[in-house]
């Protein structure tokens, strides 16, 4: 038997495919990329998922996109006719059409859009998709903002004028207890899965609210089942237990919450000294001495009261002499506590459908098991309400006063980095604001993030103003996001549509340009931080390109570079030069692009994490928080000014069964949505070690409404809404709570390799779920749309 000759080379490096950012070693046997392995030794890589160690199919896969192609048909032919065309060619056509668009119609006609970073490769490029927009001049980006990362980066900013959980990550290592919302780390996060299960052996308590009991909730200590879409309830109620049992931390809320701050009963406002005094300073706000019977001035420029603040008033009722007369005033905790109370564990049982033993448990846990660490995710985003969860949670976890501490969400120090973003590029006189800005000034568009409907609305109805162009990184908007068809109606009729991404999807296929990207093993990246430990978020990584890209494929990076060049935007980006602008990204931190070449497995900053940073002070006043009042806001003058409740509310979804009665009649299942294990949202289905565990898409009942519909297990059934219709296979769950079904998006690539089909994205033989969910019922502030909770009827395929 011949000796095995062939030479074996380890690469350092991580998975970028998801959010973990999983430590990894690359296997390239002469010269081909052949395994991906877990590094132990890098702080995310003690585990790898099967997405990650079929990397190898995923860069040698027979369908890549290899070389740049042009449309030579009308979008209405269903042959595209491609035609493959070079480089120059490509990016030529593609920055001659931009700057014809820019200069005829202005910059805002063109969108930009890009694949959530959270559940793809895009990280590696999103800084400087953004810093092309920017300097571009369009304030519109789509990266699904309003469906992932809303209620964890953006919603919360009015409460804690930060992103908790989104940067203020779950200190899981040293936390008390753990409470996941909506959020399965199995699938979405596996470093959370590794290092959660590594926290319950040591004594760590977990509290898992999802309405199936998937992933960690089998071995939580509380699961609560909530109904999908009532979380806002749950959470007010859990608040309200611990506020009436007096298990909050009265210190922290006084301190550090605008909850002693009095309200007037008369037109809801913060009272302030210009209501007392006409020398009154609009920064000073009015609190109730306990003690002297008297107000107390709170300056939120130096984040002071003029006393001690253990005698502020946290409940009750006090009439203050104003200028205007005498006025009742109440504390906002007090108005906090009233509210929750509407919500009591019983009201929340009937709402929510959890027992109100377990209520209590859980309030219980989260007070006796502190410090607590939480992270929600697209399980509490993807709803008609899902603003006022993303307050609401944020208003049960600022009881527990574990913000900020060792063992509770913390802002882990990273090496400093250049803000690579471009927003110094972004002209005051640039135009008319992102689209949506108008409908809901506090909702994504304020960050110029716009969602696909606004998008959608711009093309077709030119609303608020013509969007007429579009450049695309990776994002599948039409099987990504709501009502598909009207997606592909408004990428049908852009006049010019540039498309960069690994393989010809759905929407794709609109675009005039095809450009081929090269996957993240066949590129360099850096990383300033990988989020989800101390140790974590001090490392520093270039990942190296494992092998080189195959066909034409180009980093989505190069692409920008050159397009920008071609924009006549080159010395917004080192006129070209990638390497020029990682060392000014890097220059802040010390470290050498050459010291990270050299060391593939990372470099560790030296920075160490600092704990209650909004306490410290500077120059004579404390860090405090970045909100109008310098505190937490609980109760939230921005949101009053805008015509919204100054305090998280329950509204029942607006697609529910009883939101909707005359729907549920002919709908009367609730209909909700997960993320799967194998694939990453649209992406994977076509490779075969993925594909042979997961064949065909499917949907989770309850026994006992299969039986009343005479379903059996695995066969294909009809899942209809009123938008429409599409397929799946039956899968059997007793844990699912009947009246619950549960179904997967992304379903349209095939595996030819093994024989599994695609499927029809627009038809109801399809298998498309977000086709048949509608973009007509949304958040008010956010426009997030109901993938989690809306109405259906499942039936079998005759």
């Amino acid at each position: 038997m011949a000796a095995d000759t062939r030479t074996a080379e380890r690469i350092a490096g991580y998975c970028a495919l998801c959010v973990s950012r999983c430590g990894a070693i690359a296997v390239v046997e002469d010269g081909r990329f052949t395994a991906l392995e877990p590094d132990p030794s890098h702080p995310t890589g003690k585990a790898l998922c099967a997405k990650g160690r079929a990397g190898p199919e995923l860069v040698y896969h027979p369908e890549r996109l290899l070389y740049p192609m042009r449309r030579t048909r009308s979008k209405g032919d269903p042959d595209p006719g491609w035609r493959r065309i070079s480089w120059d060619e490509a990016l030529d056509l593609a920055a001659a059409e931009l700057r014809r668009l820019a200069g005829e119609h202005g910059p805002e006609s063109v969108a930009f859009t890009m694949a959530s970073p959270s559940t793809s490769a895009s990280v590696d490029s999103t800084v400087w998709v953004e810093r092309l927009m920017n300097a571009y001049g369009s304030p519109n980006l789509s990266v699904s903002m309003e469906l992932c990362g809303w209620g964890r980066y953006l919603a919360t900013v009015y409460t804690f004028g930060a992103s908790v959980p989104g940067l203020y990550m779950p200190d899981i290592e040293h936390a008390g207890c753990i409470l996941f919302w909506g959020y399965n780390p199995v699938v979405a996060r596996l470093a959370h899965a590794v290092s959660t299960t590594e926290a319950l052996k040591r004594g760590a308590r977990l509290i898992v609210v999802d309405p199936r009991r998937a992933g960690l909730a089998s071995r939580a200590d509380v699961w609560l089942q909530v109904r999908p879409g009532t979380d806002a309830a749950l959470a007010l109620a859990l608040a309200g237990v611990m506020i009436e049992r007096g298990w909050f931390d009265q210190d922290f809320v006084r301190q550090w919450t605008n909850g002693p701050l009095l309200v007037r009963a008369d037109n809801g406002r913060l009272l302030t000294e210009p209501d007392l005094t006409a020398a009154g300073g609009d920064q000073r706000y009015v609190a109730w001495d306990e003690a002297r019977k008297r107000p107390m001035l709170y300056d939120a420029g130096t984040r002071r009261y003029e006393g001690e603040s253990a005698d502020l008033a946290l409940f009750g009722e006090v009439e203050i002499e104003t200028l205007q007369g005498k006025v009742i005033c109440r504390p906002a905790f007090d108005l906090v506590a009233e509210n929750c109370r509407r919500f009591g564990p019983a009201q929340a049982e009937v709402i929510c459908g959890v027992g109100r033993d377990r209520i209590e448990a859980a309030a219980r846990l989260l007070w006796e098991a502190r410090p607590v660490a939480y992270y929600a995710w697209s399980g509490v985003e993807q709803q008609t309400n899902a603003t006022q969860i993303a307050r609401a949670i944020g208003q049960l976890y600022a009881l527990t006063g574990s913000l900020d501490v060792k063992g509770g969400n913390v802002l882990f120090e990273a090496a400093p980095a250049a803000d690579m973003s471009g927003r110094e590029l972004i002209r005051a006189e640039q135009g008319p604001g992102a689209l949506g800005l108008g409908e809901r000034p506090l909702g994504p568009s304020r960050w110029r993030h716009v969602t696909s409907d606004e998008i959608y609305s711009a093309i077709l109805e030119r609303r608020p103003y013509a969007v007429r162009g579009m450049a695309g990184f990776g994002a599948n908007l039409l099987l990504a996001h709501a009502d598909g068809r009207r997606g592909r109606e408004a990428l049908a009729a852009l006049d010019f549509y540039v498309h960069a991404d690994l393989f010809m999807n759905p929407t794709a296929e609109l675009a005039d340009v095809v450009l081929p990207v090269a996957s993240a093993f066949e590129r360099e990246a850096l990383k300033t931080g990988f989020e989800v430990s101390a140790e974590a978020q001090a490392l520093v990584q270039l990942r190296r390109c494992v092998v080189e890209p195959r066909g034409e494929a180009r980093s989505d990076t190069e692409i920008i570079f050159e397009l920008a060049r071609r924009l006549g935007l080159g010395r917004h980006f080192w006129d070209g030069d990638i390497d020029a602008a990682y060392r000014a990204q890097l220059a802040p931190s010390g470290i050498s692009l050459e010291t990270l070449r050299a060391n593939p497995g990372g470099v560790r900053a030296p920075v160490q994490t600092r704990y209650r940073k909004f306490a410290e002070e500077k120059d004579g006043a404390a860090q405090g928080f970045a909100t109008p009042t310098g505190k937490i806001e609980l109760y939230s003058e921005t949101l009053l000014a805008n015509g919204y409740p100054p305090l998280p509310e329950y509204d029942e979804p607006l697609v529910s069964p009883r939101s909707r009665p005359d729907l549920a009649e002919r709908y009367p299942l609730i209909l909700t949505s997960a993320k799967h294990s194998l694939f990453c949202e649209s992406q994977h289905r076509a490779l075969p070690s993925l594909r042979r565990m997961a064949r065909d898409p499917e949907v989770e009942l309850h026994p006992a409404d299969a039986a009343a519909r005479a379903i059996v297990a695995g066969e294909w059934v009809r899942i209809e809404t009123p938008l429409g219709a599409v397929r799946a296979r039956a899968r059997l769950n007793d844990s699912l709570a009947p009246g619950v079904a549960c179904g997967q998006h992304g379903w349209w690539q095939a595996s030819e390799e093994i024989g599994a089909p695609g499927y029809d994205p627009f038809g109801a033989d399809g298998a498309n779920l977000n086709l048949i969910i509608g973009n007509d019922a949304i958040d008010p502030i956010s426009g997030s749309v109901p993938h989690r909770a809306y109405l259906c009827q499942i039936s079998r395929v005759e």
